[in-house]
């Protein structure tokens, strides 16, 4: 140890998931390892032309040299409660319900700050995003989990939440379409939720990233905000990451409650000064035409999707049957522990993976494998599986 130590609660934290993956994929490249990532979930796909033409015009304009509002530009909180309105027929109010967010990540580690205390439970579930956690830490709260079982459709049990618990809780995490799990929720499952947490006076965090990202017309994922009465007690956060390629753009937002959403807003105007006026024109651009860029990456998700699938299944290796993400949640093969599995993967095979266990506890027994790669580099991916475990 140097001779600066650090903070208890940033000692007690184990190593960032994705930054790890970060860290074994470049020793292996250095090895002249010929690495395929399908570790973190970043879309190749480049940020639509429209898009990147709107940034840089607004650029260009010394207007937007300045500082930004704390709350977002006006335009772009109007803008994301038009795509509400058309996206899930939720009627939002741009001034008080809106908030823009320097990336969702940004939005869900600050949100405890604003309403847990210390020592206060949230409920996290598992496996999951491990921001949700993280952030319960730094506000000093207590993470409470609970596990998501594929037997019950990667859906929180409510009934499996003690009522002591219940009681205590401040926050409770949902996540659908889900990261890792690729699940969805339906809307019986929403309108229970809803009326637990009025039960329990406990508010609802969703987390609705991967919204755009489904195979089927007929079945959208929902917001949790559609439910009658959610907006009583949810917040839910979003992000242009993933639907319009806008992972390194860092832009998202945080809509819902009032109270929720203003409570947030007086946290980030203390720890930041808002986003660059140019990423949230350019997120404007995307939201006006949001389907139209949706449907530039579906067929090719899609197929990304089908093929792995069908090369997985080839060799036994089950994925999670669902309608969305760019993820697979895939068991692993019989004897191994997930980080075993996966390490054997990076080892024999140059794959990066995410071991399941690397979202929580109840992620053992499964990895994800993220479809961000041309469809012949997961293809490659499988070949190379094939010859470890056949």
């Amino acid at each position: 140890m140097g001779r600066f130590e650090y903070a208890k609660r940033l000692k007690e934290l184990p190593p960032y998931l994705f930054a790890e993956l970060d860290r074994l994929k470049e020793e292996k490249i250095k090895q002249g390892v010929d690495v395929i990532d399908l570790g973190v979930g970043d879309p190749d796909l480049p940020t639509p032309k429209e898009i990147v033409e709107a940034g840089k015009r607004a650029c260009e304009d010394p207007a937007n040299h300045r500082y930004p509002s704390y709350k977002g530009l006006p335009a772009f909180r109007e803008a994301v409660a038009d795509w509400y309105k058309e996206r899930f027929g939720v009627e939002l109010d741009p001034d008080k319900e809106v908030l823009t967010l320097i990336g969702s990540k940004e939005g869900i580690a600050h949100f405890p700050l604003a309403f847990v205390d210390s020592c206060d439970i949230v409920i996290v579930p598992e496996p999951a995003y491990p921001v949700y956690k993280i952030g319960t830490l730094f506000a000093g709260g207590i993470p409470y989990t609970v596990p998501l079982k594929e037997e019950n459709n990667f859906l929180i049990d409510l009934d499996s939440i003690p009522e002591q618990i219940a009681k205590r809780a401040k926050i409770i995490w949902v996540n659908y379409p889900n990261n890792p799990t690729s699940a969805t929720a339906t809307r019986e499952f929403y309108e229970r939720l809803i009326e637990w947490a009025k039960t329990y006076n406990v508010i609802v965090a969703s987390d609705l990233a991967y919204s755009e990202i489904y195979y089927d017309e007929n079945d959208k994922p929902l917001s949790i905000l559609q439910i009658p009465g959610a907006k009583e007690v949810a917040i839910e956060f979003h992000s242009l990451s993933k639907t319009y390629n806008m992972t390194g753009w860092r832009i998202g937002m945080a809509v819902g409650n009032e109270e929720l959403v203003q409570g947030l807003g007086k946290v980030k105007t203390n720890v930041d000064s808002g986003q660059f006026n140019a990423v949230q024109i350019a997120g404007i651009e995307a939201l006006r035409n949001s389907e139209k860029y949706r449907r530039q990456i579906i067929p090719i998700y899609e197929e990304r999707r089908r093929v792995m699938t069908e090369a997985l299944e080839k060799i036994g290796l089950q994925p999670f049957k669902s309608n969305a993400t760019f993820y697979l949640w895939v068991k692993v093969p019989q004897g191994y522990t997930s980080a075993e599995f996966t390490k054997l993967l990076l080892d024999k095979a140059g794959i990066v993976v995410t071991p399941g266990n690397g979202f929580g506890e109840a992620g053992e027994g499964y990895f994800r494998i993220s479809l961000t790669v041309p469809t012949e580099r997961l293809l490659e991916a499988a070949e190379r599986i094939k010859n470890l475990v056949l």
